[in-house]
C-alpha cells in the first residue's frame, strides 16, 4: 500500500533490516492486504541491543535535565508536525478511525512535554537532623528498561514506553508490537531527530516469549515495563523474579460502568455508547459491565442499542468512520465464541454478533443483556465491540458486581448523588475511577490499576519516579 514505510528494527541507531532474519507480515486489517514484512530479532540481535543501551545509560543518567527535557520537547514538536503521516501509518497498521490516531499523537505531545517539565522537578528532600549531620533522600535513575508494547494504541503506548524512562535518566529497549511496528519507530524517531543519543533507545521486534527470555534473563537490564494481558503478565513477572527486576504491569480490564437511576439518562447515553465502541472496544479501560439499576434498566437498555444500531463501521480512512476493524484474525473468532456462548447460557443479543463484509476483520457493534454472571464474557476481558448490560437492585449490590472480579484496571459511575458519589469513589476497586466522566487519561496523571490488573502507573510524576530507586544518604 502507498505511503507505509519499510520496515526495519533500530538498534544501536542503525535501521537493521531483513537480510537472513525471519520476517513476520503486518496486514491491514481493513483490507486483508500485506503492507509489509518485519525482521524479526535473533539472539546476536538483542545481545547488541543489550550492549548499546548498556552504553547509553551510562551516559545518559548523568545527562543535565535541561537536555533529557529538550529532547522531550523536540520530540513533542515533531510529533505535532508529523501529526498527519503517523496517524495514517496507525489507522492501516491497526484499523482505528483516522480521528482516532490523530488524538493518539495527541496523547504523545502532551505526555512528552508533561515529562520535559517533570525532568526539572525531581527534587528529593532533606530530613531534619541534628547539626553537624545531613540525611537526604535522592532518586535515581534504575538502569536498562526492558519495555513490552501491545498493538491496541500503536502511537500512545510506545510513547509511554519510551517517554517515562527518558525522562528519568534511563535507557530503554523497546520491544513493539509485530501487527503496528511502523508506528513505533515513527514515534522514536522523533526523539532521534529531537536529538536523542541513539544508544538510549532501541526497538526491536521478535517472536514475544524469545525476546522476553532473553532479555529479563540479562543481567543488563533492570526493570521491566509490560502492558499487555493478565496471563502474559503474570509469565513475565515470573520471568523478572529471577534477576529481581523493578515491575509496572498494566494488565487487562474488565470496566464496571454503574448506572443509578437518578442519571442524566440521554447524556449518559450519549458519552457511553461511544466510549463502549472506541477502537472497536480494544481498550484495557473500554467500558463492559454495565451495571444498571433496576428502575431505569429498560430505558438505559433500549437506548443503548438504538444508539450501538448507528455506528458507522468502515476503513478507518475513510470520512465519517466511527469504529474500524478489529485489529487481527484472532479477535473476531474470539467475538463469535464469547458472544455465542453466553447466548446459549441465556443472555439476550439485541444488536451485532456477527461479521461484516468478505475481507478485513470488522465486527458488528453488540450488545447483551440478561448476561449470566457465570458466563465466560462476564468473566474473561472480551476486548472487543461488546456491551453487557444487567439489572440489579441497588447500591450495595451494584458494587458488590463491580468488585466481583480479580480485575481492578477502571470502573465508572453515573450519578447525581454527591454523597454517593464520594462512597463511590471509596468503594470502587480499581486504580482509575471516571465519575460522570469516561477521561481517565492525561500527561499529569497516574495511569495504572490494581488486583490482577497489575501495580505501578505509567504517566504523570509516578510514571517517571517508576524508573527511579529512591536512595537515602545519611552523612556524619
Amino acid at each position: 500500500m502507498t505511503n507505509y514505510p519499510s520496515l526495519c528494527m533500530m538498534i544501536d541507531g542503525e535501521r537493521v533490516a531483513g537480510g537472513e532474519r525471519r520476517t513476520h507480515a503486518v496486514i491491514n486489517p481493513a483490507t486483508g492486504e500485506k503492507l509489509g514484512e518485519l525482521p524479526l530479532a535473533g539472539p546476536a540481535d538483542l545481545d547488541r541491543a543489550l550492549e548499546a543501551a548498556a552504553r547509553g545509560f551510562a551516559m545518559w543518567r548523568d545527562a543535565p535535565a535541561a537536555q533529557r527535557a529538550g529532547v522531550l520537547q523536540g520530540a513533542a514538536r515533531l510529533l505535532l508536525e508529523r501529526q498527519e503521516e503517523i496517524a495514517r501509518i496507525a489507522t492501516m497498521e491497526q484499523g482505528k478511525p483516522l480521528a482516532e490516531s490523530r488524538l493518539e499523537v495527541m496523547m504523545d505531545v502532551n505526555l512528552f512535554n508533561f515529562y520535559a517539565g517533570e525532568c526539572q522537578r525531581l527534587y528529593g528532600r532533606t530530613l531534619v537532623r541534628p547539626e553537624g549531620t545531613r540525611s537526604t533522600v535522592v532518586h535515581e535513575p534504575v538502569g536498562v528498561v526492558a519495555a513490552f508494547a501491545p498493538w491496541n494504541f500503536p502511537i500512545g503506548n510506545p510513547g509511554r514506553k519510551l517517554g517515562g524512562p527518558i525522562a528519568a535518566g534511563c535507557s530503554v529497549i523497546l520491544k513493539g508490537a509485530e501487527e503496528t511496528p511502523a508506528s513505533t519507530l515513527a514515534v522514536l524517531q522523533c526523539l532521534y531527530d529531537a536529538g536523542l543519543p541513539h544508544d538510549v533507545a532501541q526497538a526491536v521486534f521478535g517472536v514475544p516469549d524469545e525476546v522476553s527470555r532473553h532479555l529479563l534473563s540479562s543481567p543488563v537490564v533492570r526493570k521491566l515495563s509490560f502492558t499487555g494481558s493478565t496471563v502474559v503478565g503474570k509469565h513475565l513477572m515470573r520471568l523478572a523474579a529471577d534477576n529481581m527486576l523493578r515491575t509496572t504491569m498494566e494488565l487487562g480490564g474488565h470496566g464496571p460502568v454503574l448506572v443509578f437511576d437518578d442519571t442524566d439518562l440521554e447524556r449518559t447515553l450519549d458519552t457511553v455508547v461511544p466510549h463502549k465502541f472506541r477502537n472497536c472496544g480494544q481498550v484495557c479501560v473500554s467500558p463492559t459491565r454495565f451495571i444498571v439499576e433496576d428502575s431505569l434498566f429498560e430505558r438505559f437498555r433500549d437506548g443503548f442499542v438504538e444508539r450501538a444500531k448507528q455506528v458507522r463501521v468502515g476503513n478507518g480512512l475513510e470520512e465519517g468512520t466511527q469504529m474500524g476493524p478489529m485489529a487481527n484474525a484472532r479477535r473476531p473468532e474470539a467475538m463469535d465464541r464469547m458472544i455465542g456462548a453466553a447466548v446459549e447460557r441465556g443472555a439476550t443479543l439485541h444488536c451485532g454478533g456477527h461479521r461484516i463484509g468478505n475481507q478485513g476483520y470488522f465486527y458488528a457493534p453488540s450488545v447483551l443483556s440478561d448476561v449470566p454472571l457465570d458466563a465466560e464474557i462476564m468473566n474473561e476481558e472480551p476486548f472487543g465491540p461488546v456491551a453487557l448490560i444487567n439489572r440489579f437492585p441497588d447500591e450495595a449490590a451494584m458494587i458488590a458486581e463491580a468488585n466481583r472480579l480479580q480485575y481492578g484496571l477502571a470502573a465508572y459511575a453515573w450519578t447525581q448523588d454527591a454523597a454517593r458519589q464520594k462512597r463511590l469513589a471509596r468503594r470502587l476497586e480499581a486504580g482509575m475511577v471516571g465519575i460522570n466522566t469516561v477521561m481517565l487519561g492525561g500527561g499529569d496523571s497516574p495511569f495504572g490499576g490494581a488486583k490482577w490488573s497489575g501495580h505501578g502507573s505509567e504517566d504523570g510524576l509516578e510514571g517517571v519516579l517508576a524508573c527511579m530507586i529512591t536512595k537515602a544518604v545519611h552523612e556524619a
